[in-house]
């Protein structure tokens, strides 16, 4: 079902490199049908949505202004909920706006001695759309972790796109828009809300950047509006990485290979354990569990496409292949795993000792869960306020200063054959 690996073996890092591999590119139905929806809604606005989302969604909608929920039903759906659930939303919600309060940014500045003024000035973005799957599909988290940040950050005003196909509005979502502070909810998605938030229409506002998951359309969508608005990532399938010592429990362990690998059959869970006899545990458990899963047919068929129990002879071992991987989430389940932390250097998070699961900060640890995807860790972050957040240089320069620096400024442009830039500068000697 699952495979096994041996750091030790020749030949291991192709095979890495063979597991890891995962072809993102969009195939021509995709790409021809995003490249139509674009095109029609940049040009004809509210109709081409409306029409879009009729067909898409099995709707009768005869009017636009019949897709913009009114606050009053967020507010409704919120009230609506069982004091269970409201309550995990109001504790989920809480614990990640502390979080993210703690990453906002300041403006600052300094004064040079010939009162030359230089700093930044940091501006929220004045408006946001946030994309939100729809229909029976539930995904509140993904509504406070996008949502939330940007509120901290500032934003003026955040629109959430979330379809209902066939009519059918998802309560948690709408709950959570609530709690978050959404300012405004459209029953519109697939490549025509995104490319409404890009470019604007009659009754949807163009924002500034577009965040949120979606489908292979959304996602095609998304990449070919950037530029034109900005955007968080095209996320790849979810990863988790588990570094093992042999200690813990392999029922854990196991079940937390099942939640990366329920999302999608193209998921990716992979272990790096210093026992082999932990690995077989492991795998025991695996075979055991997987009958009680709802999902399991997706289960076994991602942990037999791209999972993987490798073998490895040490935890430093395990940390060249972690940082190797970059994985989107990475678990420490080690006896003590804080040592282990400043070894890893890229990861979209890092999930410390075997209380410490990843489900938990999928939704209600606190930190994003928007991750990087696909290797990315090595060079992009977690969502966060500063997603929300631009920086502004500011130049005050003084008589003094702007004199000082004009030759410098003058000698480099006329070395590039500028001669404006040069004259300009030495105006102000």
């Amino acid at each position: 079902m699952i495979r096994r690996m041996d750091a030790a073996e020749p030949g291991f890092a192709a095979a890495l490199d063979a597991l890891l591999a995962y072809d993102a590119g969009t195939d021509g139905r995709v790409d021809a049908a995003v490249t139509e929806i674009l095109s029609a809604v940049r040009s004809q606005g509210d109709a081409a949505v409306l029409s879009y989302t009729n067909r898409f969604d099995q709707l009768g909608v005869t009017d636009i202004s019949e897709l913009e929920l009114p606050k009053a039903a967020l507010q409704a759906a919120l009230d609506d909920l069982p004091m269970e659930k409201r309550s995990a939303l109001a504790c989920a919600a809480s614990r990640v706006r502390s979080y993210h309060e703690r990453q906002v940014a300041e403006s600052w500045s300094f004064t040079e001695a010939n009162g030359t003024r230089l700093g930044q000035k940091v501006t929220p973005l004045d408006r946001v759309g946030l994309y939100v799957p729809g229909g029976k599909a539930s995904y509140p988290s993904s509504v406070l972790m996008n949502a939330i940040p940007a509120k901290v950050a500032g934003v003026q005003e955040l629109i959430m796109v979330t379809p209902t196909p066939r009519g059918e509005r998802n309560p948690l979502v709408l709950a959570a828009a609530a709690i978050a502070g959404v300012d405004r909810v459209f029953t519109i998605g697939g490549a025509q809300a995104v490319a409404a938030l890009a470019y604007g229409t009659q009754t949807i506002p163009q924002v500034d950047k577009i965040v949120g998951p979606g489908n292979a359309f959304v996602a095609e969508a998304k990449r070919r509006v950037f530029g034109t608005v900005g955007i968080d990532m095209v996320a790849g399938p979810s990863e988790v990485l588990i570094i093992s010592d042999g200690t813990g429990n392999p029922d854990w362990v196991a079940m937390d290979l099942f939640a990366q690998a329920e999302h999608d059959e193209v998921a990716q869970s992979i272990l790096l354990c210093t026992s082999g006899a932990f690995i077989e545990a492991v795998a025991e458990s695996i075979a055991r569990l997987l009958p009680e899963m709802e999902r399991r047919e997706i289960i076994a068929a991602s942990l037999a496409n791209r999972g993987a129990l490798i073998k490895v002879s040490s935890l430093g071992q395990a940390c060249d292949i972690a940082n190797r991987i970059a994985p989107e989430h990475l678990e420490l389940a080690i006896e003590d795993a804080a040592p282990w932390v400043d070894k890893i250097r890229h990861a979209g998070a890092i999930f410390v000792g075997h209380c410490s699961v990843e489900s938990l900060g999928d939704y209600c640890a606190g930190p994003n869960h928007v991750l990087p995807t696909m290797r990315s860790a090595r060079f992009s972050s977690p969502l966060g306020v500063y997603d929300f957040q631009k920086r502004t240089s500011i130049i005050h320069m003084s008589p003094a200063g702007a004199a000082a620096l004009a030759p410098v400024a003058a000698t480099l442009a006329y070395g590039e054959g500028l001669q404006a830039h040069a004259r300009s500068a030495e105006y102000r000697k």
